[in-house]
């Protein structure tokens, strides 16, 4: 039997019993519906799984404290699995920020932190020709392109002009249909997408991408730039995938390699993903003078930190390879549980991390050593990769510079809890640097604000953000009067105009930390 399987079965059997014993009306719920005491203990899969999605928000979700009794609630009275999940994420909380987090998935998400990706494999966005956010612009552009993609395969780049989609040549911005129109071309479900594209030489090509799997390379770019009489290393980083882990090495010390004293890391399309690659990252490019010290401590749910998630006993826990971990190797069939992990802090060892609970400590990874650390981000930029920079600010703050545009804001992250066929992500834990910092819900304000450039390659000296980070490393200023003045201008489309760009293009990317470095101990 596999897990799927497993959990099925454990997800309907906990459904059951736990429905059998809260179909009692609580004496002590004054708000909503009047429960029903003659709820059948046997109900259908649908009803399950509504059960499910609010019972373990009743002892994960983050901002559980005040969640009303199941009768209360009563999931079954919603008319979809999303209509449950969008009533939790609408109650009201102590302290409680806009949920723009929680969300029910099919498994892609796991598949995709994998390292496997199923699209065209480009993202596009519009270039704000002349600067005046208040007019419309027919200019799509690729945003980006993945390596190994069937869009990489045909040659395309950032930066080329999509002039015919589908057969349409309007695509402006002044009709929301249109926006529609762009965003199912591209990122929905169809098997195959045609294009006619401008290049920067002036030719034009027609390009018919299919879908197809392929294995994600993150890493879209290195290389040494030169600052004055400075080599900086850049790196254009995608997605925190756990595959990418080895690479990351070996890149970065091509840096050390090279001589690079200051490093860029381009993060501005990165929503997040493996909190173990982040962890990589981080002692990568952390300076050895760190080592021992605190990076970031991990603040679960306060349930699960008193160990009252019981109901986490019916999720197995995975090892690093996906196999289910066991206390007794698998003899007796003793399988580790999500409720076997110990959620309270404690810090144990200054050389060990691997005897804290929730305390992570910086522990080198190679000898590339940086004195100044560039991030360039753009309201896209999420979750692991802001968890790198909280980090990185918490111990080198003077030295780390942010560039671009705020951040999305996700402090919080999760593990995905296992239903029938579906994965439910809802936010389980927070993080805070040394300093105990954290909290940037509402984005990680930036140094220098500059808006994208999507006319120019990744790692073009021109390119705006690109820009800015160099003139700093040189001059110790955010300088960029050297680029042209017609993309020169640093407020480009209004904060409204990006926003609803990004709610067509990026609705379908994940942005999201998930801790794939759990282990259980015996209490």
């Amino acid at each position: 039997m596999n897990l799927r399987s497993i959990s099925k079965l454990l997800i309907f059997s906990l459904s059951l019993l736990m429905l059998a014993s809260s179909c009692k009306k609580d004496p002590k719920a004054s708000v909503g519906p009047e429960p029903n005491p003659t709820v059948p203990v046997v109900a259908s899969r649908s009803d399950l799984t509504k059960d499910s999605i609010f019972l373990y928000a009743k002892e994960t979700y983050y901002w559980n404290e005040g969640m009303p009794t199941y009768a209360v609630f009563n999931p079954r009275s919603y008319g979809s699995n999303q209509a449950v999940l969008n009533a939790i994420i609408a109650l009201p909380g102590t302290n409680k920020p806009t949920d723009k987090y929680s969300f029910l998935d099919d498994g892609s998400v796991s598949t995709s932190l994998g390292g496997v990706s199923g699209d065209f494999g480009f993202s596009v966005f519009y270039h704000d020709t002349d600067g005046i956010s208040s007019t419309p612009t027919d200019d799509l552009r690729i945003k980006y392109v993945s390596p190994n993609s069937p869009a990489a395969s045909k040659g395309l780049k950032r930066g080329y002009q999509i002039k015919k989609l589908n057969g349409r040549t309007d695509l402006s911005t002044s009709q929301s249909a249109t926006l529609d129109f762009v965003g199912n071309a591209v990122f929905g479900s169809a098997n195959s997408v045609s294009m006619t594209i401008l290049k920067p030489d002036g030719s034009l090509e027609d390009v018919t991408i299919t879908r197809a799997s392929y294995s994600n390379n993150p890493i879209f770019l290195t290389k040494i730039l030169n600052a004055g009489s400075k080599k900086v290393g850049y790196i254009v980083y995608n997605s925190f995938t756990t595959n990418s882990r080895d690479a990351l090495t070996t890149e970065i010390s091509k840096f050390q390699t090279a001589g690079a004293t200051e490093l860029i890391v381009d993060l501005r399309y990165n929503g997040g993903g493996s909190v173990a690659t982040a962890d990589v990252f981080t002692n990568l490019i952390a300076p050895a003078a760190y080592n021992g010290q605190v990076m970031y401590t991990t603040i679960w749910t306060k349930t699960m930190q008193d160990g009252n998630a019981k109901i986490l006993s019916h999720q197995p826990l995975l090892d690093a390879q996906g196999k289910l971990q066991s206390f007794t190797g698998g003899v007796n069939g003793v399988y580790a549980t999500y409720a076997d992990i110990n959620y309270k802090v404690k810090l144990v060892s200054n050389v060990d991390p691997a005897l804290n609970d929730n305390v992570e400590i910086f522990k080198k990874i190679g000898g590339a050593e940086f004195s100044k650390i560039y991030f360039l981000v753009l309201s896209g930029t999420a979750s692991a990769s802001e968890l790198l920079i909280n980090s990185m600010k918490g111990v080198m703050p003077s030295n780390v510079k942010i560039i671009g545009q705020k951040t999305y804001g996700k402090p919080v992250g999760f593990f995905a809890i296992k239903i029938d066929k579906l994965d439910l992500y809802v936010p389980q834990f927070e993080t805070k640097n040394q300093k105990n910092e954290g909290g940037y819900y509402s984005g990680m304000a930036v140094d220098y604000s500059v808006s994208d450039d999507v006319t120019k390659d990744f790692g073009d000296p021109t390119e705006r953000l690109l820009a800015a980070a160099l003139s700093y490393s040189e001059k110790g200023t955010f300088s960029i009067s050297n680029i042209p003045s017609k993309i020169a201008s640093v407020s480009g489309m209004s904060a409204f105009e990006t926003q609803r760009l990004n709610e067509v293009f990026d609705k379908n990317v994940f942005k999201g930390m998930i801790d794939d470095k759990l282990r259980f101990k015996k209490q």
